[in-house]
C-alpha cells in the first residue's frame, strides 16, 4: 500500500545516469525516456452516439476542425476499455461497472491506491471527506500515468441511417414508447486517430504491468460509445511511437491523413526528425516504397510489418531505458 510519500526520481535506483543510450542519442537520461505514440485504426461504421439530441435523432458526439465535423470517442472510453483489458489479463484492478444497475454507475474495492493496476495507470480523484479522513496515509487524488487524447475520425463524411423503434404491443409486460418511431442515427463510416503517451519513471515501479498496459493498445476493442451496440476496433492499423528524453513528441501527433498516410515521414528522411528515435508499425509500413524503407533504415527508423509486434519490442526497449 502506497502512502503519502512521493518517490523522487533520484530514488530509483535500477538505471545508470552515467551510462548514455547510444541507440536514443542525444536522450542520454534514461530516466527521462518518455513514449509517445499516434494509432490510426481500421475504418468502420462509427456509432458513437449521445451527442445533442433533438426528439428522434441520434447523432454523433463531433469536433469542428477548419469548418468540418468529425467523429470523436472520448479518451474516457479508451482507458474504460483498457482496463478491462488489464482484468482479463490478470491484473489486480480496483474500479468495476455495476451492469445491473438501471444508471451506469462504479464500484470500487477499496480506497484508490496504486497497489490497484487501474488507479496506478489511470489515477484516481477522492473528495468525500469522510472517506479520506478513514484513510489519513493514502493519497486522495493521483495523476494519470496514461495520458491519452481523444480519438478523432479522419473522414468528415457524416450520413443519416433511419432505424425503426417498434412499439411493443398491449401483452407485452413493458413498453417504453407509445408508437412506433422512426430514429434518425447519425453515422460516419471512418478510421480514428488518437495519440498517448508514458513517462518511464512514472512507470518503472511497475515493469510488468507497463509492459501489459502497452501490448493492450495491440488488440484495443469494444470502445463503441453511447448507445453502441457495435463491434468497434481501436486496435492499430499504423503506428508511430518516439521513444525519446524530449518532453514533447515534437511531430503532429494527429498527423495520419485520410488516406491513411503519415504526412511527416519526409522529416525523418531529411533529419529534421532523429530516426533512431521512431518506430513505425502496421499498413504504414507494408504499403510503403522499399526506396523509402531504405532511406527511413539508414536513418535508423525500426520499421515492423505488424504493430503488435512493434509494441512488444518497444514495450521492452522503453522498460530497459532505452537500451
Amino acid at each position: 500500500m502506497v502512502k503519502r510519500t512521493p518517490k523522487l526520481d533520484t530514488q530509483i535506483s535500477d538505471l545508470d545516469l552515467s551510462v548514455p543510450t547510444l541507440d536514443l542519442l542525444p536522450s542520454i537520461n534514461p530516466k527521462r525516456l518518455h513514449l509517445f505514440a499516434t494509432v490510426l485504426t481500421y475504418a468502420a461504421p462509427s456509432a458513437n452516439h449521445h451527442g445533442r439530441n433533438d426528439e428522434n435523432d441520434k447523432p454523433l458526439q463531433t469536433i469542428n476542425n477548419l469548418g468540418r465535423d468529425y467523429a470523436v470517442i472520448s479518451p474516457y472510453a479508451i482507458r474504460d476499455s483498457l482496463r478491462r483489458i488489464l482484468v482479463e489479463e490478470g491484473l489486480p484492478c480496483n474500479r468495476s461497472r455495476i451492469k445491473t444497475s438501471g444508471a451506469p454507475i462504479v464500484e470500487y474495492k477499496a480506497f484508490p491506491n496504486t497497489e490497484y493496476a487501474d488507479d496506478f495507470f489511470f489515477g484516481f480523484c477522492v473528495t468525500d471527506r469522510a472517506a479520506i479522513a478513514k484513510n489519513p496515509n493514502l493519497f486522495p487524488k493521483r495523476d494519470s500515468v496514461f495520458r491519452n487524447n481523444m480519438a478523432v475520425g479522419l473522414s468528415s463524411n457524416i450520413d443519416i441511417h433511419l432505424q425503426l423503434a417498434p412499439r411493443n404491443t398491449e401483452n407485452s409486460p413493458w413498453n417504453n414508447i407509445k408508437e412506433t418511431t422512426l430514429l434518425y442515427r447519425q453515422v460516419s463510416y471512418t478510421a480514428y486517430q488518437y495519440p498517448f503517451a508514458l513517462t518511464l519513471s512514472d512507470c518503472i515501479a511497475q515493469p510488468k504491468w507497463t509492459t501489459t498496459l502497452i501490448k493492450s493498445i495491440g488488440q484495443l476493442s469494444k470502445v463503441g460509445g453511447g448507445d453502441s451496440v457495435s463491434h468497434f476496433n481501436l486496435a492499430p492499423r499504423s503506428i508511430i511511437v518516439r521513444l525519446t528524453s524530449s518532453l514533447v513528441e515534437g511531430y503532429d501527433s494527429y498527423g495520419f491523413n485520410e488516406d491513411g498516410e503519415f504526412k511527416e515521414l519526409n522529416r525523418l528522411m531529411n533529419k529534421d526528425l532523429p530516426g533512431n528515435e521512431f518506430w513505425l508499425g502496421g499498413e504504414v509500413v507494408r504499403q510503403m516504397a522499399e526506396e523509402t524503407k531504405q532511406k527511413l533504415d539508414t536513418e535508423g527508423v525500426k520499421l515492423r510489418n505488424n504493430p503488435q509486434t512493434l509494441l512488444d519490442e518497444v514495450a521492452q526497449h522503453f522498460l530497459g531505458g532505452g537500451e
